[in-house]
């Protein structure tokens, strides 16, 4: 039984986390197809990591010299189309739980390349970490969404 379930008992709306999963859905698909269409968008990656690493977190800066940099193309490409995923998912509440999990992991990157404390009032990265992790929790897909219609017959969206 998810969270979710447990609202539905105590009679709470869910509208609500309907509403969340779509704006960010929406925000995510924005975002990740001005990516997509940005004929350079590896080099803008490349400048981004490449100004923050003096910034980013300790343990993550190796990763980031050696794996990110090297391969900015190809971290360009799965930036860009996952957040076109995570949006479109978000949206029609498929999957929800995965893509929102994902979603986190992704930002969480960002967030930990940014190098930005929890409380600083820049960091937005640890505001769309929290929603997505909440969304997760929550079983949002399962309110009004796709994951409510078919979790019957795909157990692995119940």
């Amino acid at each position: 039984m998810s969270n979710l379930d447990e609202f539905r008992r105590t009679k709470i709306n869910t509208w609500p986390i309907a509403l969340l999963r779509v704006y960010t859905g929406v925000f995510f698909l924005y975002f990740g197809v001005r990516k997509v269409l940005h004929d350079n968008f590896a080099e803008g990656l490349t400048g981004f990591v490449s100004s923050n690493l003096e910034n980013s977190v300790g343990f993550f800066r190796p990763v980031l010299e050696s794996v990110v940099l090297p391969n900015a193309s190809v971290f360009a490409f799965f930036v860009a189309w996952g957040e076109v995923l995570l949006g479109v998912a978000l949206i029609l509440g498929l999957a929800t739980r995965y893509a929102s999990a994902a979603g986190a992991v992704m930002v969480g990157c960002f967030w930990l390349t940014k190098g930005q404390f929890i409380l600083d009032a820049q960091n937005h990265d640890v505001i769309w970490f929290f929603i997505l992790v909440v969304l997760a929790g929550l079983h949002a897909g399962r309110t009004m969404g796709l994951d409510e219609k078919l979790a019957s017959k795909y157990k692995f969206l119940a």
